[in-house]
C-alpha cells in the first residue's frame, strides 16, 4: 500500500478515533456530572460506543487498519439503535406506541438544543461518523 493512503487510513481512523472519544466522554459529562440519568436505550447504545474508543485506539496504535471491519458492525448497531431511539423522542407515532424501557423513560429528553439535538442524535451522529470513516477505509484498502 503506498504512503500516501497509509497516511489517509491512519488519519480518517484518527478522526473515527476522535468521534467515539467525543461521544464517550458526552456520554459521562451527561450522566456523572449533569447527573442525568441514562434510559436502557442509552446504555445499550453506551455497550456499542466505548469499546470503540478502545478498539479505534489500538488500531491506530498498531496500525492495524482492518479493524475498520468491526468499526463498521458495531456504529452500524449502535447506530440503528440512536436511530430508533431518536424516533420514539420525536416521531409522536413511535412515541405514542413505544415500550416501556425501565424506570427512566426512554421517550424523555434531558436536553433539546435547537429543538431537534438530543442525546440520541448526538450518539447517531457519531456513530454515523465512525460508519461512514469505517466503509471509506474498507474501500481504501480494498483497493490496495
Amino acid at each position: 500500500m503506498p504512503d500516501h493512503a497509509r497516511k489517509k487510513i491512519e488519519n480518517l481512523l484518527f478522526i473515527a478515533w476522535t468521534a467515539s472519544f467525543i461521544a464517550t466522554l458526552g456520554s459521562l459529562f451527561f450522566s456523572e456530572i449533569l447527573k442525568y440519568i441514562p434510559c436502557e436505550l442509552c446504555w445499550y447504545q453506551r455497550i456499542f460506543m466505548y469499546p470503540l474508543v478502545i478498539i479505534l485506539g489500538l488500531a491506530i496504535f498498531k496500525k492495524d487498519y482492518k479493524i475498520a471491519s468491526y468499526s463498521s458492525v458495531l456504529s452500524a448497531v449502535g447506530g440503528l439503535i440512536s436511530l430508533y431511539h431518536y424516533g420514539i423522542q420525536k416521531i409522536p407515532f413511535l412515541t405514542q406506541s413505544a415500550i416501556s424501557c425501565g424506570a427512566v423513560s426512554c421517550t424523555g429528553q434531558y436536553i433539546n438544543w435547537l429543538g431537534f439535538i438530543t442525546i440520541p442524535f448526538l450518539a447517531l451522529t457519531a456513530f454515523s461518523i465512525i460508519f461512514i470513516i469505517s466503509f471509506i477505509t474498507l474501500k481504501l484498502l480494498k483497493e490496495g
